[in-house]
């Protein structure tokens, strides 16, 4: 027994030693990746030498020496780029290219057929011969400069360039500037909604037995709208009248759509120098993305010709898309700009290579497509175009349910565009020095269509960017649901002038900005969405701008992390109007207890988002469960869909809007339920899900709890062990519509997770540029192992920012690293 004793004993050493081993082993070859900041090195790619000084929050600016062109420091720029996210940038030029399968497998593998079909990366490929001969330069400059960093990788074996190379066998190839204009595109996808929408729309048009009840839980943003819409099932007889798809199977955390309700959005506002404090012009802007980490943005500053810019880039992309130069300012807001259709094409059913257009039938644009697995054989999809786009299969988005038999679905796309010149019209606004050349340098923006918001030393103006689809007036659904694609009436007429985009300059007010509102109320086909992204945050804006005579950097800064909710303050009083202190005494314990203790919290709260108070998660879980009640009797499997509670619903059906509190009542049930009684009862499942998940003490609730930001690594963030390292969470404050916006998830065990808000804010003040600050949601490195990685994370919480100067001398000073990049001949 002592043997035995004595050789597990030993057995159990050697194996723990064999872990420390292979431990050290693995952080050895992961550390081996780790950026060399301070260092001097020849590599291929450049003109003249380039010097990158990292500042103590590791921005690099990047100078040229005496001699060095633009396209040096777009080099420098590149190198930068693969230095910090080359594993990202690998990731995203794979998404474009449908190439995800190859290293990931089968769980890509729908990712991967989307994109092909939609044939993202060729549209690229063709693209490059229409940027400016100037943009092209900087493409390939920047391509040369990511390029140089793989090169200095592989001469000095630096572990491959980042840890999850060892972890996954991904061969890096060349970067070509085709990589750079796809991961544009690629944002564009993410960014984009009304394809969802549109199914959605036609979905649930399908299953209200009262097709009036349509414009209650897909309502138009407030303000004169349309008035009439067909019910889709006209369009479409063949359709059976109740439709409704069964829930979509989840999607792999690479695929490139966000679910609806999660697309692009953000903030960004301006002040003219008569309403500065200061005398010079303010602009704030705080971009909306998934939260992931590392995040999607990058800060950097880049010394041109036309002279020094600083702000946020997407590694991948060699534009500064939001910043500021000595002159002037931009930031972006998502436009909603409804610059999707889906069409119905009608099959020859004689013959299904054919479609039904205008001028008769026609052949399908065809052509194979291999996509290799790993370990798999590979898949030959074979891809199809009609005269409006892409035609896209049934089993995405739930297409089948509103598809006809023999019928198939295209999608029509501002950003399918072959000749796409976004990449130069972003280089051409970095290169602008007043509001006037960047607003002419936006014409040749094709997708995303952003609201870009301006400022320079004297004038203010927000212009919409983007190409506006060109519509007939008379198309059978207004862009808002799917349409029959051989009929002329439907198809797009090209594209609108660029003088038609919304434009404000110079307003009297001396203040503009945009929190994803409706901007203006124009007659279709002259408007530019039906859908917007918020119909909420733009009452606090507004009362928060107003509220002074004249701002400060500060003030704009409070405005970008105000966290009370206007929805709150608003919709509390109606739905809990006839149950604030009206129950009778209730003893400890008991049911009508804790929803009087919660009622009487409600009741005293300022509707402030704060993550240390209980109010917000007593809020957030009665509204939530109150929408889940109203419509679940309607909309059967379908409510499932509909998981982010929308404010001007909730109004509607509490106000009684044209007849919207019918909702109320459960139609299955005898007895005619009243709205008092659903809040009631809400609340009381709100109660219930809440005392399961956190204990029946409602006064010691965290709303930061529930409402942590989930900084997910894309590919490490599910592994075992692993996601220890490479996820941040932290608690924060803010909502679904509060100014610092915090959206949650809507779904599974974890509903108020903080999914989607600001990964990058910036502040910019021309009464004294160096003073203007910025941040990110996580760090500048996309290695776990920096330190790097995650050290803005916790200013970031905290409402916390980082210089954003551009002064050399200050980034000198403060300089933690300076590379110096000599040519190679």
């Amino acid at each position: 027994m002592a043997c035995l004793f004595r050789w597990l004993l030993r057995l159990a050493a050697a194996l723990i030693l064999l872990i420390l081993i292979a431990s050290g082993l693995a952080y050895y070859l992961a550390a081996q990746s780790l950026p060399e900041y301070d260092k001097q090195i020849s590599l291929p790619g450049l003109s003249a030498p380039v010097e990158i000084i990292r500042d103590n929050a590791n921005v690099p600016h990047i100078f040229g020496s005496f001699g060095a062109s633009d396209e040096d420091v777009y080099f420098g720029l590149g190198y930068a780029h693969a230095q910090d996210r080359l594993w990202q940038m690998a990731v995203l030029r794979r998404t474009a290219q449908g190439r995800l399968s190859e290293i990931f497998g089968r769980r890509t593998l729908e990712s991967d057929l989307f994109v092909r079909r939609l044939d993202i990366y060729g549209l690229s490929q063709q693209s490059v011969s229409a940027q400016s001969v100037e943009a092209l330069q900087s493409l390939k400059a920047y391509s040369a400069g990511v390029n140089a960093r793989i090169l200095e990788i592989n001469e000095d074996a630096l572990g491959r360039g980042a840890p999850e190379m060892f972890l996954f066998n991904m061969p890096m190839a060349p970067w070509q500037p085709a990589d750079s204009i796809a991961v544009m595109k690629l944002m564009a996808l993410r960014s984009s909604h009304h394809l969802q929408d549109e199914v959605l729309r036609a979905r649930t048009s399908l299953a209200l037995a009262d097709p009036e009840r349509l414009q209650d839980i897909l309502p138009d943003a407030p303000g004169k709208g349309i008035t009439t819409l067909p019910e889709y099932a006209s369009l479409f007889p063949g359709l059976p009248r109740y439709a409704s798809a069964a829930p979509l199977p989840p999607k792999s955390s690479l695929f490139p759509v966000s679910p609806r309700g999660f697309g692009g959005a953000s903030n960004a506002w301006a002040a003219a120098p008569n309403r500065s404090a200061a005398g010079g012009s303010l602009l704030a802007n705080d971009p909306h993305l998934t939260l992931s980490a590392p995040g999607s943005w990058y800060l950097a500053r880049m010394e041109l010709a036309t002279g020094g810019i600083i702000g946020g880039t997407i590694p991948g992309i060699p534009a500064i898309l939001t910043g500021r130069s000595e002159q002037l300012g931009w930031g972006i807001t998502a436009s909603f700009l409804d610059d999707q259709d889906l069409f119905i094409e009608k099959l020859n059913p004689d013959t299904p290579e054919e479609y039904l257009t205008p001028q008769g039938y026609q052949t399908f644009t065809k052509r194979p497509s291999i996509i290799k697995i790993k370990d798999e054989p590979p898949v030959t999809l074979t891809l199809r175009w009609s005269e409006n786009g892409p035609i896209l299969p049934g089993s995405l988005f739930g297409l089948s349910a509103i598809t006809p038999p023999g019928h198939v679905v295209s999608l029509g796309w501002t950003a399918l565009d072959p000749h796409d010149t976004s990449l130069t019209a972003a280089i051409d606004l970095m290169r602008s020095s007043n509001v006037s050349q960047a607003i002419a340098a936006g014409e040749g923006f094709i997708a995303p269509s952003q609201n870009l918001v301006l400022a320079d030393r004297t004038t203010i103006a927000q212009k919409t960017i983007g190409a506006f689809p060109a519509r007939d007036a008379r198309h059978h659904s207004k862009g808002r649901l799917p349409s029959q694609g051989w009929q002329r009436v439907n198809r797009w007429l090209g594209r609108a002038p660029y003088a038609a985009n919304p434009e404000f300059t110079s307003p009297r007010g001396g203040i503009l900005g945009n929190t994803n509102n409706k901007i203006l109320q124009r007659p279709f086909p002259s408007h530019v969405s039906y859908s917007w992204g918020d119909t909420q945050r733009v009452n606090r804006w507004r009362r928060l701008m107003q509220s002074r005579e004249v701002h400060t950097r500060d003030s704009f800064m409070e405005a970008q992390l105000d966290t009370v909710s206007y929805t709150a303050r608003s919709l509390l009083p109606l739905i809990g109007a006839d149950l604030w202190f009206t129950g009778s005494a209730a003893e400890d314990g008991s049911r009508e207890k804790q929803r009087q203790t919660a009622l009487t919290l409600l009741s005293e709260w300022n509707g402030e988002m704060n993550e240390h108070l209980p109010e917000p998660l007593l809020y957030a879980a009665w509204l939530r469960a109150l929408q889940s009640r109203l419509i679940a009797d309607d909309l059967g499997p379908l409510a499932s869909e509909f998981s982010q509670v929308d404010p001007l619903f909730i109004e509607r059906v509490y106000r009684n809007v044209e007849g919207a509190g019918s909702w109320c009542d459960v139609r299955q049930s005898a007895p005619q339920e009243t709205c008092t009684d659903m809040a009631r009862l809400a609340l009381d499942d709100a109660l219930i899900w809440i005392e399961e998940r956190y204990g029946p003490a409602l006064e010691s609730l965290r709303w930061g709890d529930a409402h942590q930001a989930t900084q997910d690594h894309e590919t490490l963030g599910d592994v075992p062990v692993l996601r220890f390292f490479v996820n941040i969470r932290q608690s924060t404050s803010g909502g679904d519509n509060t100014l610092q916006r915090g959206l949650t998830s809507g779904k599974g065990p974890n509903p108020f997770q903080n999914i989607h808000a600001a990964g990058y804010r910036g502040v910019y003040d021309f009464a004294d540029p160096d003073s203007s600050l910025f941040i990110l949601a996580t760090g500048q490195s996309g290695h776990f192992l920096s330190r790097n990685y995650d050290d803005m994370a916790q200013l970031w919480r905290r409402g916390e920012y980082v210089p954003m100067s551009l002064d050399e001398d200050l980034a000198r000073a403060a300089a933690v690293g300076v590379t110096k990049i000599n040519p190679r001949n």
